[in-house]
């Protein structure tokens, strides 16, 4: 066997990552085009490349079938329940910034903070008669977050894209995204509440707990992972 490391397949968190490893004396690379996800390391012994999504690499290391891999921390947080029961935050890697907030309409001028957005909330639904609409891709991170704070009286849409619109196509009333300038907040007229930072997302390397290690395996771990240091 190898220690298999997972790494995005394409785009500036792909090659951030390579750099990161290449400052530390390990070469990471492709081997064939872009349409394909051949790749190589160089520089230390006993570790496969394998190129993925960004979004697969939490669940392929919650499975053990790779030992490391980096992605986003709002990614491994939002796709693994218990997400520290199943990988080891290894390194954070210093790139990749991006804050999950929430953010409501600029023109909401009393609500400001979590507990203005419950009270919103609670007559949103006793004007409309349904659920105040919050867009998100980040079901889980969300959920937690406003439970934790107290907010109740809403309603979790599915956003895959173009989420800061939502509001202005009316198909939500508040949102919770990754931003990382807040120009498209901005752009699109919403502002963040004072305490909705949910987390603070950089690009991390995980190491999975389930992963299966031969002797050599572990050697080879423990070489790579002391190179990192």
């Amino acid at each position: 066997m190898t220690i298999k490391l997972g790494v995005p397949s394409k785009g500036r968190l792909m090659d951030k990552t390579f750099d990161w490893f290449g400052k530390r004396g390990i070469g990471l690379r492709r081997t064939g085009s872009e349409r394909e996800y051949a790749a190589a390391v160089d520089g230390v012994a006993g570790v496969e490349l394998v190129l993925l999504s960004a979004g697969e690499i939490p669940r392929e290391l919650a499975a053990g079938r790779i030992h490391l891999g980096v992605t986003g921390s709002d990614l491994v947080r939002e796709k693994l329940a218990a997400w520290d029961a199943q990988v080891i935050e290894e390194k954070l890697m210093g790139f990749g910034h991006a804050d999950l907030i929430i953010a409501v309409p600029n023109c909401w001028v009393d609500v400001d903070t979590l507990d203005d957005l419950d009270a919103a909330a609670a007559a949103f639904r006793k004007t409309h008669g349904f659920r105040m609409r919050i867009a998100t891709k980040y079901h889980r991170l969300v959920r937690d977050f406003l439970r934790d704070h107290g907010v109740a009286d809403y309603q979790l849409v599915d956003s895959q894209g173009a989420t800061e619109g939502t509001v202005k196509n009316e198909t939500a009333e508040a949102v919770a995204d990754i931003t990382s300038s807040g120009e498209t907040l901005r752009a699109n007229h919403l502002k963040l509440l004072s305490d909705g930072l949910i987390h603070k997302s950089q690009a991390t390397l995980f190491r999975s707990r389930k992963a299966v290690m031969s002797d050599e395996d572990r050697a080879a771990m423990a070489a790579l992972l002391d190179r990192l240091t």
